[in-house]
């Protein structure tokens, strides 16, 4: 076989599956794309992806990630459909395969999926032969997510090498732990996860030993809080917690009054431990639970601010999946 045809992938061009098919030079290749889509004129921005059709097909619930795919292709200029599992033949039990095959019969040039199945955009991708953008697949990855956070973390400290990013909270269930565990160091940063062994098991993201010393596990929050450049917390997926099946993630075994005592990120815990440390949330929030009120609204809070890196970064990502230089 020609050595060639070793590069050629099964997934169409402009696809984002995972963070592990982007190299560094990929990652920064949209991160300059999406400072030239910030700047370009709205007017002319709205004209690069004008007649194209892309499809939003989520069968999970989403707020951020699905408005934010939905505004960015609008913005663009793209025609807009979206596919739930409450409103179309997905509920009357239509397999995914055939969901994208009527979806690319209707028009569709790229479909951006968000399923509760882990691998789902692999297997849409290679059903349909259009650019998949992976919009969460179940405890697997969440690719747009990581990029905007990395974006975040860039305006606010301008580089990643020597920061220390501290993720605390359910680790175990969450894609956007993972994404970030394999993006961010590779880009300079190192990551600490903190948590419980309910939601931390030392093999909770099975990441390969070869991330090496620049990912490590610290049980106690303010010590890791007294490292952090930035904090970022998750909240509890109970949803994942109520399928799975009585393991690790078991929530009978969860005392949440103790969780909050150990991993709560309060004013008091910033103040003390982390007094100039970014505090990031992928969102949803449980105010209350894994993050106070003081620290979600503070001067230190970025939150706000990666909602609206989330838009700038989707805007490239739908352009870059429909071939289009910007």
């Amino acid at each position: 076989m020609p050595a060639a045809a070793l590069d050629v992938s099964p997934y169409a061009s402009g696809s984002l599956l995972t963070v592990e098919h982007l190299s560094v030079a990929d990652v920064a290749a949209i991160l300059a794309m999406t400072a030239r889509l910030e700047r370009m004129d709205a007017a002319e921005r709205a004209r690069l992806l004008a007649g194209r059709t892309v499809a939003l097909l989520f069968y999970e619930s989403s707020t951020r990630t699905r408005t934010s795919f939905e505004l960015a292709a609008k913005s663009l200029g793209a025609t807009t459909t979206l596919v739930s599992d409450k409103s179309s033949s997905i509920e009357k039990g239509e397999s995914l395969k055939d969901t994208g095959l009527t979806l690319r019969a209707l028009g569709a040039e790229a479909i951006v999926l968000r399923h509760e199945a882990s691998g789902a955009p692999f297997l849409l991708a290679r059903a349909t032969g259009l650019p998949v953008l992976n919009a969460g697949d179940g405890m697997h990855q969440h690719p747009s997510q990581a990029l905007l956070d990395l974006r975040t973390i860039l305006a606010r400290l301008k580089t990643l090498d020597g920061v220390t990013v501290v993720i605390a909270g359910d680790i175990l269930h969450s894609r956007v732990a993972r994404s970030n565990a394999i993006l961010l160091p590779r880009l300079g940063a190192k990551v600490v996860l903190c948590g419980p062994e309910e939601f931390l098991p030392e093999d909770a993201l099975g990441l390969d030993p070869g991330h090496g010393p620049k990912i490590e596990i610290e049980r106690d929050f303010d010590r890791a809080l007294g490292r952090a450049d930035v904090v970022m917390m998750l909240r509890i997926q109970k949803e994942r917690l109520a399928t799975a099946g009585g393991g690790h993630g078991s929530s009978a075994a969860l005392d949440l009054a103790e969780y909050i005592r150990r991993y709560q990120l309060t004013g008091e815990r910033l103040a003390a431990s982390a007094p100039r440390a970014l505090v990031m949330h992928p969102g949803p929030m449980i105010r209350g639970l894994e993050i106070a009120d003081e620290a979600a609204d503070g001067p230190q809070s970025a939150i706000e601010e990666q909602v609206g890196h989330g838009l700038a970064v989707r805007r490239a990502l739908l352009a870059r999946a429909l071939g289009v230089e910007a």
